[in-house]
């Protein structure tokens, strides 16, 4: 009882949409340092950019992150390093941490000559003979994502990171996705397009 009580208060809090406060956050950050960077933007490729993310995005990630160590892994985002770094966070620590990496500028990316054939097609049209929506759709033609939505900005980011999210919405490991677009999406994906499709994204802008 005490456990669906916290899951409650976590998302109703999340659910209130508060502006967090990015000096606070700024503070809050320096144990975020060793993985994503001094700036946000990670330069070990498997962790990702935050810095220029949406707040609201960032603060539900952190917020499922807690809500799958609370809750045993039935619910949330599961993963051993951020359910460490999430444990003692409130929803006012998520909240300044999301608020203070967005208002970071995020660094530059580039989208190689050679996935363009494959992955620009499925970026702009999808495959409707595969029931493949556009990326486009949610994520726009820039890849900047709808914060109202809870579409994430994927514009920038590590490749190898974006393709291991892609590989766990395949594997259905990650599900905290609206409405299981993502798993559905991500399972009629090919190794190669999912590689494709991370490059891609990277230099769009």
């Amino acid at each position: 009882m005490k456990k669906l009580v916290l899951i409650f208060t976590l998302v109703a809090s999340y659910s209130a949409w508060a502006q967090g406060d990015i000096n606070a956050g700024k503070l809050k950050a320096a144990t975020c340092v060793a993985c994503h960077g001094n700036d946000g933007n990670a330069v070990i490729a498997q962790y990702p950019k935050l810095a220029g993310q949406h707040a609201d995005y960032l603060t539900k990630q952190l917020v499922d992150y807690k809500l799958a160590l609370t809750s045993g892994g039935t619910q949330g985002r599961s993963n051993a390093v951020m359910a460490g770094m999430t444990a003692a966070l409130s929803v006012t620590d998520m909240k300044d941490l999301g608020a203070y990496f967005s208002s970071l500028p995020i660094s530059a990316n580039t989208t190689p000559e050679a996935v363009i054939a494959i992955a620009e097609p499925l970026y702009r049209f999808g495959d409707p003979e595969r029931g493949i929506a556009g990326c486009i759709s949610c994520h726009g033609p820039r890849g900047n994502g709808t914060s109202l939505a809870g579409f994430p900005k994927i514009s920038g980011q590590n490749a190898e990171y974006t393709a291991l999210q892609l590989q766990e919405f395949r594997a259905g490991t990650r599900n905290n996705d609206l409405n299981s677009m993502m798993r559905s999406i991500a399972a009629k994906l090919t190794d190669n397009e999912i590689k494709a499709l991370s490059a891609y994204v990277g230099g769009l802008h």
